[in-house]
């Protein structure tokens, strides 16, 4: 099940048994306050129970005990290890096969009085994994891709009467990274400042949000690439004067070029970019970015990749200042 049929599930009633988890944990989380709002009142201990790995051996007696003046009882599971395999092992662990079992021996039990909502950020498809997908919901909640993060945006423009049309959010995704939870409160930023019916463009985006440094990064780049001299030390300097430690500005324009090396040898051995770089499904629209400034460096990359090396040596042996270093590599190559 996917996240979007989950939500409309969860709105219509609630199931006795979920499985939630997956690469964006914001939506993980927000799935799971959305159970707890449609559950209605919870009282720790009473109606509301949370478990984890410390006090799991502690579920079964949860589910059996009564909820005490309330008709169901919610308990969350929250990374509980029940959907890890034990790599030493060819069989369930002792409290995965007792679980298990229960679950499925007693789910008249587990329907008429609780709701049970496993949550997790990792899984293995092991037995219990089995027997909740039998029996309960499950969704893998992954990262949104561009499209899915760009129409979520548009839903929170439209909520609040503001305008923003589809080229400025993404470049508001290009300036501030791919995280949903990020993406949300600089939207929400945003239309704050412009207040209901106003509009959003790329100007109160330069002038309220936060540049993640790889998208700064990418910008120098262009500018190294396109030998535009005074724009690349003038993106430096201001990396320096937002007190961005040089040591984290070498290292992120090192595996900016590392990945620019990596698509120029996939292109050339007909390889997936995708799975070559290493990018999470969210991040699959960088691809035209690299590849684009890939073309802009012909032959050097390998010899900025040597110098950066190089640089981070000398400047942990005393032999040059990082700082003057990393302007005199922008010089060189613009």
């Amino acid at each position: 099940m996917n996240y979007d049929f989950l939500e409309k599930e969860i709105n219509k009633g609630l199931n006795s048994i979920y499985l939630i988890y997956g690469e964006e944990q914001y939506l993980v989380e927000t799935t799971l306050k959305k159970i707890k709002k449609k559950f209605g009142e919870l009282v720790s201990g009473i109606n509301y129970i949370n478990i984890d790995e410390s006090n799991l051996e502690s579920l079964i007696s949860n589910i059996e005990s009564p909820a005490f003046g309330y008709d169901k009882k919610l308990i969350v599971i929250k990374n509980s290890g029940l959907f890890k395999k034990d790599g030493r092992r060819k069989t369930a662990t002792p409290i995965q096969e007792i679980i298990g079992k229960y679950i499925l021996e007693n789910l008249n039990i587990i329907n008429e009085g609780t709701v049970l909502v496993f949550v997790e950020k990792e899984i293995d498809k092991n037995s219990v994994y089995d027997i909740i997908e039998k029996v309960g919901i499950v969704c893998n909640i992954d990262y949104l891709k561009l499209p899915q993060l760009i129409q979520k945006l548009k839903k929170i423009c439209v909520l609040y009467k503001v305008n923003c049309n589809e080229t400025v959010l993404n470049y508001l995704v290009d300036t501030s990274g791919t995280s949903l939870e990020n993406l949300i409160n600089e939207i929400r930023k945003l239309i704050e400042y412009i207040g209901e019916g106003g509009t959003i463009t790329e100007k109160e985006v330069d002038l309220l949000c936060t540049k993640k440094i790889e998208s700064v990064i990418f910008e120098l780049t262009d500018n190294i690439g396109n030998k535009q001299t005074d724009k690349a030390l003038e993106t430096l300097n201001n990396l320096i004067y937002q007190k961005e430690p040089v040591q984290k500005i070498l290292i992120t324009l090192y595996n900016h070029f590392k990945k620019l090396y990596l698509c120029k040898l996939a292109i050339e051995y007909n390889k997936d970019i995708v799975n070559v770089l290493n990018l999470n499904s969210n991040q699959v629209f960088l691809i035209k970015k690299y590849k684009r400034q890939a073309q802009l460096f012909k032959t050097n990359i390998g010899q900025i990749l040597d110098e950066l090396v190089n640089l981070d040596y000398k400047s942990k042996t005393g032999q040059i200042d990082l700082e003057v270093g990393l302007y005199s590599i922008i010089c060189r190559y613009c």
